[in-house]
């Protein structure tokens, strides 16, 4: 059990390069192994998820050959082979998942783990994924502890319309059309930034992809796949995360950021805790005069709100940090999760630091903000942007907390307390056995 130390009450001041989105990094990974080429990816994190799918690549026999002072991968599966009744496909991670359609699409067989997981955010379940494999021609049987995906002969193009706009299943659709020879296409598609960077990856790869960046998507597949050179952009969660622990500390924290073209919702959101946000030269900077204060509506009688779900909404895994700011600010907030029915339970938590939250329901909350904080030992559940959250509060709380379980944070920041220290903040892991 990992734990993050943190001394708080220090401003955090200084420049910070994110690394990339771990929900780009992995989708790309996994359509890797579509091509028989060779392939160089750029800017890759050193995180836990990457060394599970780069293990998984060995055990396969592909090459991959990873330089973690550079984040420079070089992968090449020219001699991958797979074994269905033998070769297992790591249990503990969601994007396992996009590892069946190019299993499917080279060797007509794909075994996953029943019990495949994330994060701990409520019920995420298979089917439009089961739905997707059988509408390119997949067959779908129930094996001991498993699932067996077979496919007699190449994938099959067809129309497919999600019940939900889900990032992986769309992921999923896009790598079984690559495979399948003919033109295929999704309505509902998600189109989130990690999915539209996951596509651009594609059509490096050779595949004839329109409508990125919109929920409907056309996919021209089944030609040779080639290789190339790919490097990947920061992560918007984490140039979030970044400014959002500057605004909570009143500190001046500068983030690289060379998409800010994905920011505008995020930045009014922000200004509704009256922090600033400004984009310059491939920088982005929050600042705030004065203590954070919920900015009231023109409405009246009307609760300033922060409503998340599938992009172009505010983006869900984001809604932590922004309850951490709402706990901190001046005023009462609503915050609405639309996707998860079990990723606020965590917020009893902030009650430790002597925080006052009201959790209407499942899926809705309501900070009452601007009460005295004192530091505490608080309890994250295996939910990333959960223990950063906790990490905001702490930090902005003059003296000694803990966060006990924060090991989420490394599946997605490889360098979070490296970068910390390099803002001033005095933290530290421990571990537990």
């Amino acid at each position: 059990m990992s734990n993050l130390i943190v001394h708080g009450g220090t401003p955090l001041r200084g420049r910070i390069t994110p690394s990339a989105n771990k929900n780009a990094v992995l989708p790309v990974l996994c359509a890797t192994l579509l091509t028989r080429e060779p392939l160089r990816l750029h800017g890759v994190p050193d995180i836990t998820d990457v060394r599970k799918i780069l293990d998984i690549f060995r055990s396969l026999g592909s090459e991959a050959r990873m330089d973690h002072a550079t984040g420079t991968l070089e992968l090449h599966h020219r001699d991958t082979a797979f074994d269905a009744s033998r070769d297992r496909l790591p249990e503990e991670m969601r994007s396992s998942i996009m590892l069946v359609p190019p299993l499917l699409a080279r060797f007509g067989i794909a075994r996953l783990e029943d019990n495949v997981k994330g994060c701990t955010l409520g019920v995420r379940e298979i089917d439009p994924h089961v739905d997707v494999f059988r509408r390119f021609g997949g067959k779908v049987e129930r094996a001991s502890g498993s699932l067996l995906v077979r496919c007699e002969g190449p994938l099959a193009p067809t129309e497919h319309w999600l019940d939900y706009a889900s990032v992986t299943t769309t992921e999923n659709f896009v790598l079984c059309a690559a495979a399948a020879r003919g033109t295929s296409t999704l309505t509902n598609a998600a189109s989130e930034p990690h999915v539209q960077e996951f596509c651009r990856f594609m059509t490096m790869l050779g595949v004839r992809i329109e409508g990125i960046g919109t929920s409907r998507l056309t996919v021209h597949g089944g030609n040779d796949l080639g290789g190339g050179e790919f490097r990947f952009d920061e992560d918007f969660h984490e140039i979030t995360t970044f400014l959002a622990l500057g605004a909570i500390t009143g500190g001046d924290v500068v983030v690289r950021n060379s998409a800010p073209e994905n920011f505008p919702l995020i930045d009014r959101t922000f200004a509704k805790f009256g922090v600033t946000v400004t984009h310059q030269d491939g920088w982005s900077r929050a600042t705030c005069t004065g203590p954070l204060k919920v900015q009231t509506p023109f409405t009246s009688n009307v609760l300033t709100k922060v409503e998340a779900a599938p992009w172009p909404y505010f983006p869900v895994d984001l809604l932590p940090i922004f309850i951490a700011l709402g706990v901190r600010a001046q005023g009462n907030a609503m915050f609405w999760n639309k996707v998860y029915d079990g990723a606020l339970g965590w917020t009893s938590e902030l009650s430790k630091f002597g925080a006052h939250v009201f959790s209407s329901d499942p899926h809705r909350l309501i900070s009452f903000g601007g009460s005295p904080l004192t530091p505490a030992v608080v309890e994250s559940p295996y939910i990333i942007r959960v223990a950063i959250a906790l990490f905001m509060v702490a930090a902005s709380i003059e003296g000694r907390s803990e966060i006990r379980n924060a090991a989420p944070i490394r599946r997605a920041h490889p360098r979070f307390v490296e970068n910390l220290r390099s803002l001033g903040v005095q933290v530290e892991w421990t571990s537990e056995e």
